[in-house]
């Protein structure tokens, strides 16, 4: 049995874990840094070689259980991978798991972020990204990784952090209030404290890796300088984990480079740090025992609760 970071099988099944991750090795859409295809497989490889114990917290998040689920290969088409995305997430959130989804091309997230909108109330997307992303249509194709947030922003409380490359059309689209540009947070010492102030109980995190400095993490589809460094990023997640009802997360956009493995030690040790800042706080929501479907904590959060969706 293949687990996440090599831990033992009895922290690796799903009636064990708290915890799901879904690799979803997907890259159909990209156009310039390639390898978003093969981020999942390198991420995995560096957590087998990361220590699982996290001094900060002061806590082996791993003992929570992580299941680690079959990747989503569909590929047939964009729109395809997407409902396929959409529908295992729904899956695993119906059975009271912390659901977290490793990508892949940023499109992945319009399934994920879907299925969130699904099951929880009053839901913001938190959106971490160089790039807007919220264009409707792009090559013909809703469902491209330009599209990313479109359907947030339609249908959630979209906050985006960090974004410092778009097109021109999407300032039609976006919410400007609700946007945090990265020259202007790199002028204002109280951005952390303004982000916060527009999210809702519930948060559902969408973390692309070109959100971070280029310099810091190169191995992206498309790098941008002057993004997030490494200390600033723990702080914000550290206080929206804190002070906020995360939901589930992704992370998506990052092309190994095997030459340089520094990337990839990076996206392993980030991924487990959103694990510790969840669970360090003892959160008891999540269920360990599956086995009744109808012993559902989030019942008076879902949207779906009488679905007759048969998983």
């Amino acid at each position: 049995m293949k687990t996440y970071a090599g831990i033992p099988e009895n922290h690796a099944t799903l009636s064990n874990s708290k915890i799901v991750l879904i690799p979803v090795p997907y890259e159909g859409t990209n156009r310039w840094q390639k390898g978003a295809s093969k981020g999942p497989q390198a991420f995995l490889e560096a957590s087998e070689n990361m220590e699982l114990y996290d001094i900060e917290t002061d806590s082996e998040v791993y003992k929570e259980g992580v299941f680690l689920a079959d990747a989503i290969t569909e590929n047939s088409s964009p729109q395809a991978m997407v409902n396929a995305v959409h529908q295992a997430v729904k899956k695993f959130i119906n059975r009271n798991k912390f659901v977290t989804i490793f990508g892949g091309e940023h499109s992945v997230s319009i399934g994920t972020v879907k299925a969130f909108n699904d099951c929880f109330q009053s839901l913001t997307v938190l959106h971490f990204d160089a790039h807007a992303n919220l264009r409707k249509e792009f090559e013909g194709s809703s469902y491209h990784h330009k599209c990313a947030m479109y359907e947030a922003n339609q249908n959630t409380n979209l906050v985006q952090v960090g974004i410092r490359s778009m097109d021109i059309s999407e300032k039609r689209t976006m919410n400007s209030d609700k946007v945090f540009f990265a020259h202007d947070m790199a002028v204002n010492e109280y951005w952390m404290d303004d982000v916060i102030d527009q999210l809702t109980k519930n948060v559902f995190i969408s973390f692309d890796f070109s959100a971070l400095d280029a310099a810091l993490f190169p191995a992206t589809g498309n790098p941008v300088s002057g993004g997030l460094f490494y200390y600033e990023t723990l702080e914000i997640l550290k206080r929206v984990f804190a002070e906020k009802n995360v939901v589930g997360f992704d992370m998506a956009e990052f092309c190994p480079n095997p030459t340089q493995k520094t990337s990839d030690s990076l996206a392993a040790k980030l991924y487990y740090k959103m694990l510790s800042y969840k669970f360090s706080s003892k959160d008891d929501t999540y269920d360990t025992d599956d086995s009744n479907p109808n012993n559902n904590p989030f019942s008076k959060l879902s949207k779906f609760k009488n679905d007759e969706d048969d998983f």
